[in-house]
Formats: structure tokens, sequence, C-alpha cells
């Protein structure tokens, strides 16, 4: 057997997989056919690349993502550590600096000695794996010819599902005397001020989200107009089921008038600053990058034409002179049908020497791709040792998500960290935060029974 253990990827889960294997004292080569190829949604040379939001979502203790990054936090996760240390203004979410997030985590991958990096494209893993211990880790991205190798050792046809990415205007192209800066619910514990107290207020306060409140005229023009642009023609095979998660504002917006206004664009918990009143309907832009500069729409996943986005967005109140950095894109997204093939520790049934990690195995999201990279690490690390698998307690975010992806469903389609994955309490609690600080004070006291 070789000594060091192969990753294929260098995306969130082979980064942190080559950390936690290295960590571990044990080498590593690490496959990245960046800057040599790249998909159709990378553009950035660094590891770790950030292509749709720069969220991780919520950082609460009490949302199941929060506990998730709790939870890697606890076991030294680096990627959430770097997430830590280049985040921006974003409530109560964890939000970052796109490019110095991958940045830093390249600078760190790189100047670790007992990992190598090899910038090259792989396409055939059996003669790999025949040799030593693989990570799979090419992303829901993977290449055309290492995705039919792939269907080749599983004995699986590829899956595929559809994500949009959102896009990015620059701050200064806003208009000011529309938007406003607030976070949701902040401007009602402020009832007792003036209304040009509360404007004076909401100009000299660092906020979050610049928001923009839309009319019933203005909002149902740009419904009207969104359901009416041109997209993207997509391929036959292209067209599929698009996963809930991510929905196209546009597919969302024909689903009825009021959609949106329930969805990304609900009014609850703000008052145009303007009038005093709610608003009939909100657009939030959420800060992109650390020096406050670009902005992204949030919830505007998109795949209409760039040149429609242009235009369609620009009647938003506030975005007429929107200045967009990078347009929204919708793009091909592959995951195994990781119910019959992988374990609960991403190891493939039918071969031992080959883990899977990251979107490919049909958990969803940046901070649950990096819990997988994490587990698959760790597992692969006691296959080379020879030492018992670990498995993580289904308590745990972290073992719930590996126990979903692992469970036989004939309705497998991805995953996000979610409290329903979890075994449930045996008493019922009315109240949900309660509920959901019991349930992860449990996760993280189990998670210090594993020993690592």
């Amino acid at each position: 057997m070789k000594d060091y253990i192969t990753i294929i990827g260098g995306g969130l889960a082979g980064c942190e997989a080559a950390f936690q294997i290295a960590k571990r004292g044990i080498k590593v080569k690490l496959y990245e056919m960046k800057p040599v190829k790249y998909t159709e949604a990378h553009s950035n040379k660094n590891l770790a690349e950030i292509v749709c939001s720069n969220s991780f979502k919520s950082n609460l203790h009490t949302n199941a993502c929060g506990l998730l990054k709790e939870e890697l936090r606890y076991l030294d996760s680096l990627l959430i550590k770097i997430a830590d240390e280049t985040q921006v203004p974003a409530g109560q979410a964890l939000a970052v600096d796109r490019e110095i997030f991958s940045q830093k985590v390249t600078d760190e991958i790189e100047k670790n000695e007992l990992i190598e990096v090899v910038h090259e494209e792989v396409t055939d893993i059996e003669q790999i794996a025949k040799e030593g211990i693989v990570i799979i880790a090419t992303g829901p991205l993977t290449s055309s010819k290492l995705a039919e190798n792939i269907s080749k050792i599983t004995g699986q046809d590829k899956l595929y599902f559809y994500d949009a990415a959102a896009p990015i205007i620059t701050k200064e192209s806003i208009d000011f005397n529309i938007a406003f800066y607030g976070n949701r619910y902040e401007q009602e514990k402020q009832k007792e001020e003036t209304v040009e107290q509360w404007k004076e207020r909401l100009e000299k306060q660092e906020a979050s989200y610049i928001n923009l409140p839309m009319d019933k005229e203005e909002y149902e023009k740009f419904c009207n107009e969104l359901i009416n642009a041109e997209v993207v023609t997509l391929h036959d095979f292209e067209k599929r089921e698009i996963f809930e998660g991510c929905m196209p504002i546009e597919i969302m917006a024909k689903r009825g008038i009021d959609t949106l206004r329930y969805g990304p664009l609900k009014p609850v918990g703000f008052d145009d600053p303007r009038t005093g009143k709610r608003p009939y309907a909100v657009v939030q832009l959420r800060q992109d990058d650390a020096n406050g500069i670009i902005y992204n729409i949030v919830g505007f996943q998109t795949n209409l034409k760039f040149g429609e986005q242009k235009r369609v967005f620009s009647l938003i109140p506030g975005l007429e002179n929107a200045e967009f950095v990078k347009y929204g894109v919708m793009h091909r997204n592959t995951y195994i049908n990781s119910t019959k093939l992988l374990d609960n520790t991403y190891n493939l049934k039918s071969n031992s020497n080959i883990f899977f990690a990251g979107q490919i195995t049909g958990v969803e999201g940046y901070v649950e791709s990096i819990s997988s990279g994490m587990v698959s690490a760790i597992n692969a690390c006691a296959k080379y040792k020879k030492e018992k698998k670990i498995v993580f307690p289904i308590e745990t975010i972290i073992g719930a998500l590996a126990e979903y992806v692992s469970t036989e469903n004939d309705k497998f389609q991805p995953m996000n960290a979610n409290f329903g994955i979890v075994p449930q309490l045996d008493i019922k609690i009315k109240d949900k935060k309660e509920k959901y600080k019991i349930l992860a004070d449990r996760g993280l006291t189990s998670l210090k029974d594993i020993k690592i």
C-alpha cells in the first residue's frame, strides 16, 4: 500500500480532508485540476473556491447548521476556523469574504509539508484504489470523464440536480435614497423612536443587510417582468427537477403572484424609513466581501440570461443603476446514489479503499461538505492504520448527515443540516427554540464521547 492517502478534488471537503489526514501524521497527495482545467462555474485558481452564496448560514446554537459549525469547531476544523477569521457582517449568519477565504485555505494547505498538491485532472480511480486509499471529493461539478469512471466503479447511473447562484452588485451603485440598512425584526425593537430618529440611527449603524422596499405596484411589475424574461436554454439532458433548496427565483415567481412575498422578499420584520410603515415586499442584499464593496442579492439564484438579469433586476427600487460584478449562473451538479453505495463513514461498500466526501455524496451545503470531508478523512486514517472505524453519534449533525446519506431511500435527494434527521426527544416541547437548544446540547454532549 502507498505511504500516502490520495484525495481527488481541492474544494471544501477535499481541503478539510487533507488537513485532517496530515494532522494525524499521514502524507497526502491532493489532486486539483484547476488551473489546468476549470468547470463551468469555477474561475478562481485557489483551492476551496466558493461558487454560490458567500454565506455558511446560521451561527446560532439553536440552528442545525449553527450546531454543525460548533461540532466542527470542537473537532478542530481548518475550514471553519478560516471562515471565522474571514467573516463579514451577516447578522446571525457566518458569511465570508470569498476571495480571502480561498486564499487562506490555499496558503494553509500548500505550506503543510505532508500535503503535496498536484494540479491535473484525474480520470481513472480504479488504479489508484488498487494501490492505496483514495477520497473522491470532486464536488457537484465533477468532470464528465471522471463522472463516467465513478459510474463504472459504483455500477450506478449518475444522478443530477441543478443549482443556481445569485448575482453580485457594487454597494456604490445602490440608491440609498431608497435603500436602508437593517436586520430583520431589529426595527420592531425601536418603536419608541420617531421616524426621524429612526432614520438617523439606521444611517449610522453597521447592519448586516441592505434592504430595498417595494410597494404593490413595483412588486407586481417586477414579478411580471421576471416570469416573462428570457432564460438560458437547457439541453435535453438538463431538463430535470431543480433541487428545492436552490430554486431559481424566476421559477419560484411562476408559482403564484404572492410566492416571493412569502419567500425571499417577505417584508416581515421591517418598516420603510420613508413612510414608517411595513412595505409590500423587501429585497435584501448581503455583504459579500470584507470591505463591504460588493453585495449579493439574497435568494436571487437565477437562470436568466445576463442581459435579462440586468434589465429585470434593475426594476427593483434602489437598483435602477446597479453595477453587476457577477451575474447569476445555473450549473449542473452531480451526486451518487449514496444510500445504496456508502456506509455511515462515507466508505464505498464495494471497495473499502474508496471514500467519498462533499456534495457528490448528497450532503448539500458548504458546512455539510466540510463535515463529510472530516468524517471521510478520519476513517481513511483509521483504514490506513488498520484501526476501527469511527462512527459519529446520530445525535450530532455530523453523524446524522452520514447516517442519512447511507440509509436506503428510493426518493433520495441532497440534504442540508436540519434537526429533522436527528433522533427526536421522548417528550413533547412546544417551544421550538427550547426544543432545538435541548437537541443541540445533546449533540455536543454526545460528541465529547468520541475519541479521535
